[in-house]
C-alpha cells in the first residue's frame, strides 16, 4: 500500500485522509495546530489503514509516495508549501486540493513541476464520488495516469481536466449559476426564496440524472439554439463579483465584527441570530473574510453603481419568512431586501 501524507487536518484534509485510510493506505496527517491535528487523528482510528499525525512537516511527509495539500486557498501559502515539499519529498507525487487556483502557479517554485497535479475533491470527500484531476502546464502524463489509477482504486470517479483554467469544471459551472441567481434577486426579478424553490425543484432534480449537454441533446439542438438566441443576450455578464454580493458580504461580516462579535460573520448572541444569506435560514451566515484587514474595495458604492438591497441591521424587525421580501425603503428610494425568520420545527 502507498503511504499518503495529507497536509492540513481541517474538514477537507481529514475527509481525504479518511478515504485513503479506509482503503487500507497508511496515512500521516500534518497540521501546525496541535489541537486540530489531535482531534483529526482521533476521529480516524479503527480504519483499515493506520492514521497518525505530526506537527513537523518533514516527519509527516518522510517516505510518502503521495502528498496531498489541503490548506487555505492562498496562492502564496501554497507556493511556499510546495517549494518545501519539493525539497522534503523529491520522489513523491504532489497533489493540491485547490478548487480554483491555477495548479501551474502553485507549482512555480518547485524544481519538478511535472510531479505536481491538481486533485480537487468535493466536500464531503467520502460522499462525493468525483475528483477533478487537473493538469498543470508542466504536469507529466505519467503523473496524471498514476493519480487517476490511484483514485479509481479508492472507488472514486476521477475526471481529467486537461487545461488549467480557474475553477476547473465543476466550480465554473456552479458559479455561473450563482452569478445569475444573485443577479435575479438584485435586479428585483424575484425573491431569493423563488430562486431556491425553482432550482431545487426543476433543474436540481434533473441534473442528478442528466447533465447539461445531454439535456440539450434530449430537448433538441434546434430548440436549444432558439432558447439561446432569446435568453443568452440578457444573462448577467459581469466579469467580477456581483456588487450586491460584495455589499451583502460586507454587512454580514464587518458590521458584526465592528460591534464586537467574537466570530466574524455572526452577530453577538445578545443581538439575535446571525445575518442570513438571502434565502437561507437565520442560523446560517457568510464565511469568514479572505483577508483580516478589512472588506474589499470593489463595492457598488466605489464603482458609482446603484446601492444594493441590504439585509436588516441588528434590532430591525423582519417579516415571518425565511426569504428576503421586497419593500420600499423611504430613506433610499429603492428596493430593500429584508431577511426574515422562520421556525425550525
Amino acid at each position: 500500500m502507498l503511504t499518503v501524507a495529507v497536509v492540513g487536518a481541517g474538514l477537507m484534509g481529514r475527509g481525504i485522509a479518511e478515504v485513503f485510510a479506509g482503503a487500507g493506505h497508511p496515512v500521516r496527517l500534518h497540521d501546525l495546530d496541535a489541537g486540530t491535528l489531535h482531534r483529526a487523528v482521533g476521529s480516524l482510528q479503527n480504519l483499515e489503514g493506520a492514521v497518525d499525525g505530526s506537527t513537523d512537516l518533514a516527519e509527516a511527509v518522510a517516505g510518502a509516495g503521495l502528498v496531498v495539500e489541503a490548506v487555505a486557498e492562498n496562492l502564496t501559502a501554497k507556493q511556499e508549501l510546495f517549494a518545501r515539499l519539493d525539497r522534503l519529498s523529491p520522489d513523491a507525487l504532489l497533489a493540491s486540493n485547490t478548487s480554483v487556483l491555477p495548479v501551474s502557479s502553485i507549482a512555480e517554485r518547485t524544481t519538478r513541476p511535472e510531479r505536481v497535479v491538481g486533485t480537487h475533491w468535493w466536500n464531503p470527500p467520502g460522499l462525493i464520488p468525483v475528483v477533478e484531476v487537473v493538469r498543470g502546464k508542466h504536469t507529466g502524463e505519467e503523473t496524471m495516469e498514476r493519480v487517476i489509477a490511484l483514485l479509481a482504486s479508492l472507488g472514486k470517479m476521477p475526471v481529467r481536466v486537461e487545461r488549467d483554467v480557474p475553477g476547473f469544471v465543476g466550480n465554473r459551472l456552479q458559479h455561473a449559476l450563482w452569478r445569475e441567481a444573485m443577479a435575479l434577486v438584485a435586479d428585483g426579478v424575484c425573491t431569493a426564496e423563488t430562486v431556491e424553490t425553482v432550482v431545487r425543484n426543476t433543474i436540481g432534480l434533473r441534473l442528478a440524472a442528466m447533465g447539461p449537454l445531454e439535456n440539450a441533446d434530449y430537448v433538441g439542438l434546434d430548440l436549444t439554439l432558439a432558447i439561446h438566441d432569446a435568453v443568452l443576450p440578457d444573462l448577467n455578464r459581469s466579469p467580477g463579483p456581483s456588487p450586491c454580493c460584495v455589499s451583502w458580504w460586507r454587512r454580514a461580516t464587518w458590521a458584526p465584527r465592528a460591534a464586537g462579535a467574537s466570530s466574524p460573520g455572526r452577530r453577538a448572541a445578545a443581538n439575535g441570530p446571525a445575518h442570513a444569506w438571502p434565502g437561507t435560514s437565520p442560523g446560517s451566515s457568510r464565511p469568514a473574510p479572505a483577508t483580516p484587514d478589512g472588506p474589499p474595495a470593489h463595492t457598488a458604492e466605489t464603482k458609482g453603481e446603484e446601492p444594493c438591497p441590504t439585509p436588516p441591521s441588528p434590532g430591525r424587525s423582519a417579516p415571518p419568512s425565511r426569504a428576503w421580501s421586497s419593500t420600499t425603503s423611504p430613506t433610499r428610494g429603492g428596493t430593500e431586501l429584508r431577511a426574515g425568520r422562520t421556525s425550525r420545527t
